[in-house]
């Protein structure tokens, strides 16, 4: 069952509760605790509860060693986040779907590519 969450139009993003919440959506839909995570990524026993949390941003080569040691593309951890740039204003991370599959993130993403762009 796939949710979104809704925001107002400019709330800010929290990345690190975002992203730690997809890595634990995918962490449970392969059936692994916390601990075996770790064990699997190398990484210290505290630092998939604290990522998931959003107490820790993963660094890259981390990203890459959770999706792998998950058995998924490190993007599929961020399905969902996006960077909206800014223009003449600061740009922001925008959260849209879910880590569960129901989302086309790449068929979405090839739309905009192909979309023709506003001029300014």
């Amino acid at each position: 069952m796939a949710f979104l969450r809704v925001r107002k139009k400019n709330a800010p993003v929290d990345f690190a509760s975002d992203f730690g919440r997809n890595l634990a959506r995918c962490r449970k839909r392969v059936g692994l605790s916390q601990e075996e995570l770790a064990v699997r990524a190398s990484l210290h026993r505290t630092a998939v509860g604290q990522i998931e949390r959003g107490e820790r941003v993963a660094r890259v080569d981390t990203l890459v060693k959770l999706a792998g040691s998950l058995g998924l593309p490190p993007g599929e951890l961020l399905i969902g986040l996006s960077w909206e740039p800014g223009g003449t204003q600061l740009g922001r991370f925008r959260s849209r779907g879910s880590c569960d599959g129901n989302d086309d993130a790449e068929g979405a993403a090839q739309a905009r590519l192909a979309s023709p762009t506003r001029s300014a």
